[in-house]
């Protein structure tokens, strides 16, 4: 496999015998070089001594020799400066560069206890099926491993903000409230709330933010909520004669015609297995809150300087009517229907965590990158089933940098099967290596 031969090239966990060419020259490895994953030569700018003489360029790896001509490198100058050909197996005596030079070539095995142990992550029955080590891992190689993925994680949801201000014609606060709203979704209707944001022209709300009734007329209307056939049938006389439904209608109809406005198809909201204070109209109805609140823009978190702080502007309950229901037309006992503490914390960590980074990036403000991470460190590791699993195999998840480290750590890697990318995985393969050579 040649992904696995790259490992071994990588990480210099060589079998135990001289390494040499197939002309029989000493080949020593001074540095692997730089691995490339995208088009080219596998490593840049290796450092190679063959047969006395120090070589510093691009090296390639294959799992057969005849791959190199297969793939036609021959005829491409982009590998007309490999320095070495390295393969597990030699099935073709001479490889040469589009510029004609011949190429020295080394056999490189894979060592068997390093294949064995491979083979066992991408088998094991049991999830992570690298446990068995976990609890040996030194606290230096876990933190640093956990730092690197939750930097990884803040650029990757860096990236997706940055398409969503593309989206926005540059705006960060429309970007921002579309984030906001869609893990105001939290995960079932996140996509949902997404497209829902993206349809809310926030300087036409911006000319009713002082008239919450407005607001929320606007917002639901967007939503494709303000539809008489979006009501369960049993509830239709009671949403009709309790007049709510048909004041908040008007209003959109009047907003519709002001600004042009094209709801989203109300088909995207989902409904099923969720519970009654996760219903869109619930949901919806504290943003409109917010929004008239004024506490939780862009320009204002980012004055914020604690979790507290943050938490107090994103405080926010269902407008008047909502707290009486669940559904226009469906009474409830009285309820505020306050979104509580621990879905803030999740906001905070989901959308103001990464806003916050990406905004600083953009700004070239380090102060509030830096913030990014001191927040996630002052909050509490959050509670599901991926952060249970790592505390079942002994990883102490102490806070939500570590939290969201770790699911990175499960979603881009454990779910891939991408073990040779994984620190873990490196000790758990490097442990084969340790144990073949004391076997020797």
């Amino acid at each position: 496999m040649e992904a696995l031969l790259q490992y071994v090239w990588k990480h210099k966990l060589w079998p135990l015998k001289p390494l040499e060419t197939t002309d029989g020259e000493a080949v020593e490895v001074i540095d692997s070089g730089l691995q490339n994953r995208n088009a080219g030569p596998d490593f840049f700018n290796a450092k190679v001594k063959i047969g006395g003489t120090l070589w510093v360029g691009n090296v390639e790896i294959h799992d057969r020799a005849a791959d190199w001509n297969a793939h036609g490198h021959q005829r491409d100058a982009a590998y007309d400066n490999v320095i070495l050909h390295v393969c597990e197996t030699i099935d073709s005596d001479e490889v040469t560069t589009a510029a004609g030079r011949r190429l020295p070539q080394m056999q490189l095995d894979v060592p068997e206890t390093v294949r064995q142990n491979y083979r066992q992550l991408l088998v094991a029955d049991r999830y992570p099926p690298c446990y068995q080590i976990i609890p040996s891992l030194s606290p230096i190689v876990v933190h640093s491993w956990l730092s690197a993925l939750q930097t990884e994680r803040l650029e990757q949801k860096t990236e997706a903000i940055r398409q969503r201000v593309e989206l926005c014609n540059g705006s960060w606060e429309q970007a921002y409230f579309t984030t906001l709203a869609r893990n105001f979704g939290f995960g079932i209707n996140g996509d949902a709330f997404e497209q829902w944001a993206q349809n809310i022209p926030l300087s036409a709300v911006g000319h009713h933010r002082d008239d919450l009734f407005q607001i929320e007329a606007f917002f639901l209307g967007q939503a494709g909520l303000l539809d008489l056939e979006t009501i369960p049938e049993r509830y239709h006389d009671d949403a009709l004669n309790e007049g709510y439904f048909a004041r908040l209608r008007n209003e959109y109809l009047y907003l519709q015609r002001k600004f042009s406005l094209q709801p989203i198809d109300p088909k995207l909201w989902r409904f099923l297995r969720l519970r009654p204070q996760n219903f869109p109209h619930i949901r919806i109805a504290q943003l409109a809150q917010l929004f008239y609140q004024q506490t939780a823009s862009l320009s204002q978190i980012v004055h914020c300087q604690s979790v507290e702080e943050l938490e107090k502007a994103l405080d926010t309950c269902a407008t008047a009517y909502w707290q009486t229901h669940y559904l226009f037309g469906a009474a409830s006992p009285k309820n505020k229907k306050r979104l509580s503490p621990a879905s803030r914390r999740l906001i905070v960590i989901n959308t103001v965590v990464p806003m916050l980074f990406a905004y600083g990036r953009h700004r070239h403000d380090e102060v509030l990158c830096d913030r990014a991470f001191s927040l996630l460190e002052e909050i509490g590791a959050e509670h599901n089933r991926i952060t249970r699993m790592w505390s079942e195999c002994g990883l102490n998840v102490r806070s939500a940098g570590d939290s969201q480290a770790l699911i990175q750590l499960k979603n881009e890697y454990c779910n891939r099967k991408d073990c040779l990318r994984c620190r873990i995985g490196y000790e758990y393969l490097r442990k084969g290596s340790e144990r073949e050579v004391k076997g020797k």
